[in-house]
């Protein structure tokens, strides 16, 4: 007995007093506290300080404003292609078939494509693109045009103040053919004005039709969306601008306008309705265009480019 008392005191020696179990609560102790954080979220650490300081100098800085974008294009058929692919309408993607059967449609698309750069070329089967383009008649070539991106139409007038000239911009009210709308950015480019506002909804846009009735122009002059036109048109108004609608019926002829030398938005009307009633309402002016050979209207692109042409002569 004495021996199994002596070997008992021998393996509890060397402990320095009794210990007592924490029952598991100090299991979160034991735990680590994972990889350590990386300087930029580490607290006072000068990393973070410089990630402060270039967050606040972000949010300091004015965020441009868009119109919005438009939506994808798929211009198809081999003629409509080349012809596109020629006036430099903006393309990221030429589809052509497979062992599609060759002519010189087909390989001007593809030197032309190729020249261009930044146009990617696909092979797909005709199943593909009759699903793409919903049965239509491809012919084997299908271009897909990005979205449009819009101007703001307060970038319109800003862009002319801060190159010292007064605002000349073309407004379009109802305006629904895509080619009438490429002729006026056409005739704003080459009389020197600062742009076009066309409404968000039942409007033309700017397609694929639009770029190449500009003949390039769409490139050169923006192309503003406005949510509400009325409001978009009071905002100018407020801004100083003078708001010049073109009706049949107009109180002044267009010889007789004093205020195309200073900042004015012309807005044309469609041709079968002409403005709005709101639009119409919302106009400074109503100018007419006389018109001694009797015709009872000039369609969109017509008319703009001949108040433009005026407007061009009295700034000369």
């Amino acid at each position: 007995m004495a021996g199994n008392s002596q070997r008992r005191n021998r393996r509890t020696s060397n402990k320095k007093g009794a210990t007592v179990g924490s029952g598991g609560k100090r299991r979160r102790a034991l735990e680590g506290k994972g990889p350590t954080p990386p300087a930029e979220m580490r607290k006072g650490h000068v990393k973070q300080r410089m990630a402060n300081a270039r967050t606040r100098q972000a949010a300091k800085r004015p965020v441009p404003r868009r119109g919005g974008k438009g939506s994808n294009e798929l211009v198809v058929g081999r003629n409509p292609v080349v012809e596109a692919l020629r006036e430099g309408v903006p393309a990221n993607t030429l589809y052509v078939q497979q062992f599609i059967d060759s002519d010189d449609r087909v390989r001007e698309a593809l030197k032309v494509a190729a020249d261009r750069g930044g146009v990617h070329l696909m092979e797909a089967p005709k199943a593909e693109l009759d699903r793409m383009t919903n049965g239509l008649n491809h012919q084997g070539l299908v271009l897909q045009v990005p979205p449009y991106e819009y101007a703001h139409p307060e970038d319109l007038s800003a862009a002319a103040v801060d190159d010292g000239e007064d605002p000349l911009i073309v407004a379009l009210d109802g305006v629904t053919d895509p080619r009438n709308l490429g002729a006026v950015v056409r005739s704003v480019s080459a009389f020197g004005g600062h742009g076009v506002v066309v409404p968000e909804r039942r409007a033309a846009g700017m397609t694929a039709g639009a770029w190449k009735t500009s003949a390039g122009a769409a490139a050169r002059t923006p192309v503003a969306r406005a949510t509400n036109l009325t409001r978009t048109l009071e905002a100018y108004q407020k801004a100083g601008l003078t708001v010049v609608g073109l009706a049949a019926d107009g109180d002044v002829e267009l010889q007789d306008l004093a205020v195309l030398d200073g900042p004015v938005v012309i807005v044309v009307g469609s041709e079968g309705k002409g403005l709005s009633r709101l639009v119409g309402e919302t106009c400074d002016l109503r100018v007419r265009i006389p018109m001694p050979g009797g015709a009872e209207s000039l369609n969109a692109g017509v008319a703009a480019g001949v108040v433009l042409y005026e407007a061009a002569r009295r700034r000369a």
